[in-house]
């Protein structure tokens, strides 16, 4: 154990740091504002641009018999180049408005530091040895913005691509009714396809971002419709086990057991291949235990720990949350021996 910062760093130049830090985020968050008010300008004008172009597809639609092969494919073309970039600008903005949103309540606490600080007289932090120098909140905030970029990347290339792709076969079903009734017909039963698995892409996403179980039946029936639907996506052998009495827990615990499960059986199977994972969930009087084992490649958790790989695995962010809720979590793991995280939260 070691006092945080180094010996000579005083309680005053701490305040004076938070104090440097906020005017920093003040600065970082008008400096969003304009590039929010930029990319909703271009946003607009994109939109503008998207009905314009499929308005002129519509006009070429209706006299396809005597309108030039060209002026078809640019017409296609410019409103497939058209949505792309209302989609790419639409994410970014969507981006920029989050990151406005975790500016803005680091803002908020740092302002709350800063004044406790101005009223407050140093007393000194304990730290274990190799604690990262950043603030909590903002690891926690880069943490949850990771999770986002990556969700951002899974829209782009499943939902988003596909409702593109649908757009354009619907259109061609509306072309060759008239012309050739038998291939319209077809057409729509590989539309029809093409719908339900998009359906069932986007019912996962929502599924991960939130699934509304959670809060109607809790975290067990949310568990065993994740697990099902996990091992069925992914050809994962995921093996559940209740025990205890099952019942609610408060729904901030609730919410930290579904997202800490949620996050090692994907590393399970992003980063550590495994074929199995087994999961074992206990509810009794005074503690909820959760162990997750998986028979991966594993990892030195030491060195993991001091490595980007605790960022992208989460493991730091793991023990943070745990250690909040004043739980434990628990490491075991080694190169070609699987992995064993295991935590526990007080229920009462």
């Amino acid at each position: 154990m070691a006092v945080s910062g180094e010996a000579d760093v005083t309680f005053a130049q701490f305040s004076e740091e938070c104090t440097k830090e906020y005017e920093q985020v003040q600065r970082e968050l008008k400096e969003i504002d304009l590039l929010i008010q930029q990319t909703t300008a271009e946003v607009d004008r994109l939109a503008q641009r998207n009905t314009q172009v499929t308005n002129r597809l519509r006009q070429i639609q209706s006299s396809l018999a005597t309108v030039p092969r060209e002026d078809i494919q640019e017409a296609y073309e410019a409103v497939l180049d058209t949505q792309q970039r209302l989609f790419t600008m639409r994410g970014q903005l969507e981006k920029l408005q989050s990151n406005q949103r975790n500016q803005t309540r680091y803002l908020d606490l740092l302002r709350s530091v800063v004044d406790f600080a101005d009223q407050t007289e140093y007393e000194p932090q304990i730290a274990d040895e190799g604690e990262p120098s950043q603030p909590l909140i903002v690891r926690i905030i880069e943490a949850q913005e990771r999770e986002r970029q990556l969700l951002s990347r899974q829209m782009h290339d499943g939902p988003a691509q596909s409702l593109t792709n649908l757009i354009l076969q619907a259109e061609i079903c509306e072309r060759l009714f008239d012309s050739n009734p038998e291939r319209a017909r077809e057409e729509l039963a590989g539309l029809r396809n093409a719908v339900a698995g998009t359906f069932q892409k986007v019912k996962g996403f929502i599924l991960n971002l939130r699934p509304m179980m959670l809060d109607d039946l809790g975290v067990v029936p949310t568990l065993r419709r994740y697990v099902e639907g996990f091992s069925d996506n992914t050809d994962v052998l995921i093996n559940l086990m209740i025990t205890g009495k099952e019942r609610r827990l408060a729904p901030h615990k609730e919410v930290t057991i579904f997202r800490l499960v949620q996050k090692l059986l994907n590393n399970a199977v992003e980063y550590a291949n495994a074929s199995s994972v087994q999961i074992n969930l206990d509810i009794g009087d005074d503690l909820a235990r959760v162990a997750v084992e998986d028979n991966g490649r594993g990892f030195e958790f030491t060195e993991a720990l001091n490595s980007p790989e605790a960022d992208r695995l989460g493991l730091t962010t793991m023990r943070e949350q745990v250690e909040m809720l004043g739980g434990q979590i628990y490491f075991d793991s080694d190169l070609g021996r699987g992995t064993k995280i295991s935590f526990e939260l007080p229920v009462s």
